[in-house]
């Protein structure tokens, strides 16, 4: 199976010389040239080891790593322009396993990649994960996390929301999701639906200012990025 490399770095020239590098060399790339949505990425545990910048927007390097070190043990390798011995620490301690100033040598930073490469543990099952955007489910744990940052649900907002991520960019009904999350014999109204949507809402959409459960007015509800 080939190797999964997911490349973080906001230069998109530079990303792309490296991705065709990676390519070249027989392992699979995804970018992102922002660290938003490098960490969202970096958190589908779908990637092998990760090539991190540390100067990007939204979020910096270092901000995503430590994010992500609160759930992956994936390798990563920083790339940036700082070359002081502090910055080169402060990424190690914080937990990535290499670090490339920039401007390096490709054949360089392949023999690094190939020693993290042979050092992380043997590949496990993918994570039992659902997600959306920034939103992360971990249905082993029966925990729900935005950009990292661990949100607390009831059982039932939990219930309600892992519905509509099984089930994500498709419109549910409220009798669909009354039957699917509180059973055949449920005898309340349709509108517990709402009222739960907006637990959800305040919880995900308004705290975290993001918009991803959408209103399909007339049908039902539907989770996915975007606008209505």
């Amino acid at each position: 199976m080939e190797e999964r490399i997911l490349l973080v770095e906001d230069e998109e020239k530079l990303a792309r010389m490296v991705e065709l590098e990676l390519n070249y060399e027989g392992y699979q790339v995804e970018k992102a040239f922002d660290g938003r949505r490098g960490l969202e990425l970096a958190l589908s545990g779908r990637f092998d080891l990760i090539l991190l910048d540390i100067m990007l927007p939204a979020l910096s390097g270092m901000e995503v790593l430590r994010r992500l070190r609160r759930e992956s043990q994936v390798p990563v390798i920083m790339l940036t322009a700082r070359d002081t011995v502090v910055d080169k620490v402060s990424g190690l301690d914080m937990g990535a396993d290499d670090y490339v100033t920039k401007p390096f040598a490709t054949e360089e930073l392949l023999a690094r990649i190939r020693a993290a490469l042979r050092k992380r543990p043997a590949r496990t099952e993918p994570d039992n994960r659902l997600s959306v955007g920034p939103l992360v489910m971990d249905l082993d744990r029966h925990l729900v996390a935005v950009d990292g940052q661990n949100v607390a649900l009831t059982r039932r907002e939990f219930d309600l929301l892992r519905c509509l991520l099984e089930h994500k960019e498709k419109v549910l009904s409220r009798e669909e999701l009354l039957e699917q999350v509180w059973g055949f014999d449920f005898m309340g109204e349709t509108n517990t639906v709402d009222v739960y949507i907006r637990f959800l809402r305040t919880k995900l959409d308004e705290a975290f200012h993001i918009k991803l459960i959408h209103t399909v007015r007339g049908v039902g509800y539907v989770i996915r990025e975007g606008l209505e």
